[in-house]
């Protein structure tokens, strides 16, 4: 089975539009969204939508911190233009939406797969995986063979020994990479609404469980008209350059 592996969305249409198109056209079976559904974009009640209904259709999701933070409201400990950009996507969702949001859980787990936001150390803490020491921490906080994980919107990809040998490369997108179990792996497949690696291209993986393989795609898509539609939004005007720039 072939399962497509998205995080950090973002409120990006036309990112997520090429990005489930690009996985149906290479065979994706199976959906996992890692959270952040929303914030940055300006199309938050759309890919809500989407997202509720890959899960109808049986996705695994989990809740990222700017869906929290639009369920519980802006925190006067946010700079202005986080409070700012969460109030706006309070106004732009039904209730139904932020109920669905509400409901969305930190982590899940399916038999050796475990599926977070951030970190399995501590999912609500946001803390980020920045380098080996916080992914060793993160896959000795489980004893799933596979972690699959957003929050950090660069591709990256660990792994761990049964000696406790920690390694850690950027995939080449395109190329499969084996990931056999007899190692711990820990997965960050990239951001599809919002890449901060220098390419704007949108991120995504595709786990291959039965071929125990690995394929980063990158995802060229309209990032110009999604920052357009930022600035008709009057949303900050970062949020729409750093689109195109990929930063």
């Amino acid at each position: 089975m072939k399962t497509a592996v998205l995080a950090d969305l973002h409120a990006n249409r036309e990112a997520v539009e090429a990005v489930l198109e690009h996985a149906r056209a290479h065979g994706a079976q199976r959906w996992v969204l890692l959270g952040d559904f929303v914030g940055y974009g300006a199309d938050p009640a759309w890919v809500v939508d989407q997202v509720r209904e890959l899960v109808r259709q049986g996705a695994i999701v989990v809740m990222g911190n700017h869906d929290q933070a639009v369920v519980r409201g802006a925190s006067p400990h946010m700079r202005p233009d986080a409070r700012y950009v969460v109030e706006w996507t309070r106004a732009q969702l039904d209730a139904a939406q932020i109920d669905f949001l509400a409901s969305l859980p930190m982590t899940q787990r399916q038999g050796d797969q475990f599926y977070v936001h951030a970190n399995a150390w501590a999912p609500a803490g946001w803390d980020y995986i920045q380098g080996r020491m916080e992914a060793v921490r993160s896959l000795h906080a489980t004893d799933c063979r596979y972690t699959f994980c957003g929050h950090m919107h660069e591709p990256k990809l660990y792994n761990l020994s049964s000696t406790g040998k920690a390694g850690d490369f950027v995939p080449t997108p395109g190329v499969a990479i084996p990931v056999p179990p007899h190692r711990q792996w820990l997965v960050i497949p990239g951001s599809a609404g919002q890449p901060r690696d220098g390419n704007p291209a949108a991120c995504y993986a595709m786990f291959d469980e039965p071929a125990s393989e690995l394929t980063f795609h990158r995802v060229p898509y309209d990032s110009d008209g999604a920052g357009a539609k930022i600035l008709e939004a009057k949303l900050p005007q970062r949020l729409a350059t750093r689109l195109g720039d990929g930063q």
